[in-house]
């Protein structure tokens, strides 16, 4: 409908003394923080500092109330203005449309943090000195929903539940490490973890479509607790659409954490050999193959990684499942659309370990069509977090500057947007792209996700560029807060 044709059908102003004990026995008030231009809200003379009390006279407990309750055409908003008069805002509109409202929280309410203890938690493995929302442990079902973020379902309340099912939730993320309840509570060091399992057959019951995800930790999850493990989660498929294999990320401050030990070789072609053999069997059984290692496991044992459609149409990228074939196929698809040239180009290309060969290959399918280009894939080593982390979204500023500093860098250098905190120029160290480009001497391009933007930033300058990254434990605020995005140790 447009902001233009929002019709308002009534303003009505309320004595405060009228409304003060219905408005006493509201306790989710929800200060808006801005007011988008041209909105609705706008329209409407909601100003910033407002609160909202109520749509449709339904209290709202979060932006999962607030999202549910605005996709309608006819809505009733209770405001308090912050001169304490109270107005009702009755408002047609599109439905979905939104009224150009953003609040103080992403989630219109508190973020709720993890009460597990686990042994492979990443965050524990952070050194100190860091800005404080790198140490937010989330664990929020509502994240899972609106960022894509994977929950333990020892924070699911019944409640919970009754929402999800009610709001068509759907995909539900949730990271099982084992359906072995005793061992769960073990790795999750919370005695709750094993009877939370039981929380997923009312989801299966329900239809809810999930994901899962087991972060393996060699000698306690692995072998025939994972085979157990994928017996379980079988049973709920095709509802339980996939399920990733991801293997533990251990970096170098571990001192007084449960000793965990890194993969090997060996290890690796073991996990391939049994995901491949419960592929076959869920491919016969339900059409998916169901079960899906993340790419660092293929680079571990030393494997071609699988053909497109083994990955069920790409059902868990942000774990890394597939990630690296998706790339490859769009920079072919991209290549194909150009006609090719002699154009000079020269690059420095700056990435992790696990991604550095194939954008060396990648920019050999570039130079078949564009021979004087020249792009030198840099692998950074992580010495941040330690050699073991090989992922680019965990490459600092720090590590950037000291090993590309002194070295030829050609015109411009390219790092992935992967690095970057979302929607700044920041790196994990809080060092910026400003500062590494000054200190280096270089223009900086980020690079978007997508083998086209790759392709496009290896051959084509350009002046600016919007910079994304998907966040790793970073809370957002929130107008459309469903089109926020969270990150993950294995983003390449």
């Amino acid at each position: 409908m447009g902001v233009q044709q929002a019709n308002l059908i009534s303003v009505k102003l309320l004595n405060r003394n009228d409304v003060f004990r219905e408005c006493a026995m509201k306790k989710n008030r929800h200060v808006i923080s801005r007011v988008l231009p041209g909105s609705i809200a706008e329209e409407l003379e909601v100003e910033t500092g407002d609160i909202l009390l109520s749509v449709n006279d339904m209290e709202v407990e979060d932006v999962l109330d607030y999202r549910y309750l605005m996709n309608e055409e006819e809505v009733v908003l209770q405001i308090e203005k912050k001169n304490g008069e109270i107005w009702d805002l009755e408002v047609q509109k599109d439905y979905e449309e939104d009224m150009g409202m953003e609040f103080d929280s992403g989630l219109m309410d508190d973020y709720r943090s993890c009460s597990n203890r686990c042994i492979f938690c990443f965050i524990d493995q952070m050194p100190s000195g860091m800005r404080d929302t790198l140490y937010f442990k989330d664990d929020d079902t509502r994240l899972s929903f609106l960022q894509g973020n994977y929950v333990t379902l020892t924070n699911m309340s019944e409640h919970d539940i009754d929402r999800i099912i009610r709001y068509r939730l759907e995909p539900m993320n949730i990271s099982f490490q084992t359906m072995n309840p005793e061992l769960r509570c073990r790795m999750l060091r919370n005695r709750f973890a094993g009877t939370a399992l039981e929380k997923v057959r009312r989801l299966y019951d329900a239809g809810i479509a999930m994901n899962g995800q087991v972060v393996l930790c060699r000698g306690i999850n692995d072998g025939a607790e994972l085979e157990y493990t994928l017996q379980q989660l079988s049973v709920y498929a095709p509802v339980l659409e996939s399920v990733s294999i991801v293997p533990v990320g251990l970096t170098k401050y571990r001192e007084g954490l449960y000793p965990l030990q890194a993969f090997t070789r060996e290890d690796a072609c073991a996990l391939l050999e049994q995901v491949h053999r419960w592929q076959k069997i869920m491919m016969e059984r339900c059409g998916l193959h169901f079960v899906h290692a993340s790419d660092e496991w293929y680079i571990l044992a030393g494997r071609e990684l699988p053909e497109e459609d083994s990955y069920d149409g790409y059902l868990q990228l942000e774990n890394g499942v597939g990630m690296l074939r998706l790339l490859e196929n769009e920079v072919k698809e991209e290549l194909e659309r150009r006609q090719g040239d002699d154009r000079e180009v020269s690059v420095t290309i700056a990435t992790g370990k696990l991604a550095g060969p194939f954008l060396e290959s990648f920019v050999g399918l570039i130079r078949q069509k564009y021979p004087n280009v020249h792009a030198d894939i840099r692998v950074i080593v992580n010495r941040f977090f330690g050699e073991n982390i090989t992922v680019s979204g965990l490459i600092t500023g720090r590590d950037l500057k000291e090993q590309l500093s002194g070295t030829e860098l050609g015109d411009r250098i390219l790092l992935p947007c992967n690095m970057l905190r979302s929607g700044e120029s920041v790196f994990l160290d809080d060092m910026t792209v400003e500062e590494l480009s000054a200190s280096l001497g270089k223009e900086i391009r980020i690079v978007d996700e997508g083998g086209a933007d790759f392709v496009s930033a290896v051959l084509e300058p350009e002046e600016e560029k919007i910079l994304r990254r998907r966040q790793m434990y970073e809370q957002t605020s929130s107008c459309h807060s469903g089109q926020a995005e969270c990150g993950e140790i294995h983003s390449v």
